[in-house]
């Protein structure tokens, strides 16, 4: 049997490789899209999407939503986040690193790979960790492909991003938000933020292995 094919599944987030343009470019994992009344994410064990929890009231994901391969949030991307806010004792949530993909085609299902053009990001902190959001166009888009930079998106899709992140894990009667949202970065700081997260991926798999 040829080498190129694989009698079992890949783990997404360790067997899809880096993009040879990374950081420039991304393969992202999608994991949901803005039909979907459920989030999924990544059970890390098996490498099958599984139901996180329903969608919370009108919230419905922007465009979208996975990661990046071969990516964690450690502590490079805390110290980039403690150097961007000058906050103290931030760590990374343990994830790999989440990105937000706009596209003009409706894409109908999660569990699929999109080549991406980093174009910015959210630096958010939740409960004391750093868990950046890169906001990105899916390569080759007839909309949003030329965008550049995340000033390059329309205002109402930027504040539609914001008050989603701020607002997704909200319940009715919460005194106060449980996420910040410190900083909204351009493209170079998102292409800093994913190579320190590639740097989180090897030493998190050094230490594994």
């Amino acid at each position: 049997m040829s080498s190129m094919f694989q009698p079992f599944q890949l783990h997404p987030w360790h067997g899809i490789d880096w993009h040879a343009e990374s950081p420039d470019m991304v393969n992202a994992f999608i994991e949901i899209v803005p039909t979907d009344t459920v989030k999924y994410e990544i059970d890390k064990k098996s490498g099958f999407l599984k139901v996180d929890r329903p969608q919370k009231f009108s919230n419905v994901v922007p465009a979208l939503y996975g990661f990046i391969p071969k990516t964690y949030c450690g502590t490079a991307v805390a110290d980039l986040c403690m150097q961007a806010t000058s906050k103290k004792n931030i760590k990374g949530d343990g994830d790999p690193i989440d990105i937000l993909v706009f596209s003009e085609r409706p894409i109908m299902h999660g569990a699929i790979i999109i080549q991406a053009i980093p174009i910015g990001g959210i630096r958010m902190i939740d409960k004391e960790e750093a868990d950046d959001k890169i906001i990105a166009v899916m390569k080759d888009d007839a909309v949003y492909g030329p965008y550049q930079n995340i000033s390059d998106l329309p205002q109402k899709l930027r504040d539609r991003i914001l008050h989603y992140f701020l607002t997704y894990k909200d319940l009715p009667g919460q005194a106060k938000p449980s996420v910040e949202i410190a900083e909204v970065y351009d493209a170079s700081e998102a292409r800093k933020v994913i190579e320190a997260s590639m740097d989180d991926y090897k030493k998190l798999i050094g230490q594994a292995f």
